[in-house]
C-alpha cells in the first residue's frame, strides 16, 4: 500500500471513530479552541511524523525505527526550555549528550551500518518532538476532546485530496480492518497522550516511549521474523538509560533540588 493512502486511512478511521464518542453535534464546546493556530501547528507535526514513521519502515526494521524516535525525549528536554519555560539543569544535559550517543549507536553514519532512511526516522522524531512541545501548551487551555478532534480532523482533511492519486484497492478485508486499526489505536493512544500532557511536564512524560520496545521487538519476530542486530540492542540500552536519567533528575527537581 502507498504510505500515502495508510497515513489517509490512520487519520479518516480515526476522525470518524472519534465522532460516535464526541462530536459538535452532543458536544457543542468541542469546535472552542482559544489557540486556533496552535492547533494547526501541532497537527501538521503529527501528520509529519506520521507520515516520516510510515516512509521510514519500507526500509528499516520495526527496532531500528523506534530505536531512533527514541531520540523524541531528548529533544522534547531541549526545546522544552524555551517553548515551555520548563528549563533543565547540567545533569540532564548530559543525560541528553549520552541519549543521542546512543542514537548514534543505532545509526551509526559513516559506517554503513544503517540505511539512509534512518535520517527520515530522525526527522519524525524532530516532528513528534514539536507536536509532544505544542500538546503541553494547547493542554493549558483547550479540552483533550478538542485537541484530539481538530489533530484526526486536520490529517484527514490533509489527506483526503491526494489519496484519489495514490488509491490501491486492499487486497483483502484483513488489509482495511488492520487500515482502520491504525486509526483506532491512534486515536486511543493519542487521546491518553493528550490527557497525560494536562497533568504533567512533556519532559516528565517522554521517557514512558521507552516501554515501546519490548512490544515492537516482540511484535517485529513474531509478524516479521526481524531480530534486532547488536548495535540497536546497544544504542537503545544507552538512550533508554539515558532517558530514565532525565525521568528521574525530573523527580528530583520537582522535590525542590537542584537540577
Amino acid at each position: 500500500m502507498s504510505v500515502l493512502q495508510v497515513v489517509w486511512a490512520r487519520y479518516t478511521s480515526a476522525f470518524v471513530v472519534a465522532l460516535f464518542v464526541y462530536n459538535p453535534v452532543s458536544h457543542p464546546h468541542l469546535l472552542r479552541t482559544r489557540q486556533p493556530w496552535l492547533q494547526f501547528g501541532r497537527g501538521w507535526m503529527l501528520i509529519g511524523s506520521t507520515l516520516l514513521n510510515f516512509l521510514a519502515l519500507r526500509w528499516l526494521q520495526l527496532d531500528e525505527a523506534l530505536s531512533i524516535v527514541f531520540a523524541t525525549p531528548f529533544l522534547v528536554s531541549i526545546l522544552s526550555g524555551p517553548m515551555l519555560n520548563e528549563w533543565i539543569g547540567w545533569r540532564r544535559w548530559i543525560a541528553v549528550l549520552v541519549g543521542f550517543g546512543g542514537v548514534l549507536l543505532v545509526t551509526r553514519p559513516g559506517f554503513g551500518g544503517m540505511h539512509p532512511a534512518a535520517f527520515i526516522s530522525v526527522a519524525a522524531a524532530v516532528c513528534y518532538a514539536f507536536y509532544a512541545i505544542m500538546t503541553r501548551l494547547a493542554a493549558r487551555t483547550d479540552s483533550n476532546e478538542t485537541s484530539l478532534f481538530y489533530g484526526n480532523l486536520l490529517g484527514a482533511v490533509v489527506m483526503l485530496p491526494i489519496v484519489p492519486f495514490v488509491w490501491t484497492t486492499p487486497e483483502s478485508w484483513f488489509i482495511t480492518a488492520l487500515m482502520v486499526a491504525t486509526g483506532i489505536l491512534g486515536s486511543l493512544g493519542h487521546f491518553m497522550l493528550i490527557a497525560g500532557h494536562r497533568l504533567a511536564p512533556a519532559s516528565l512524560l517522554s521517557p514512558f516511549i521507552y516501554t515501546q520496545l519490548i512490544w515492537v521487538i516482540t511484535l517485529g519476530y513474531l509478524v516479521f521474523g526481524q531480530t534486532p542486530t547488536g548495535w540497536t540492542l546497544a544504542g537503545a540500552a544507552v538512550v533508554i538509560t539515558s532517558g530514565l536519567y532525565v525521568l528521574y533528575r525530573e523527580r528530583v527537581v520537582r522535590g525542590g533540588e537542584d537540577a
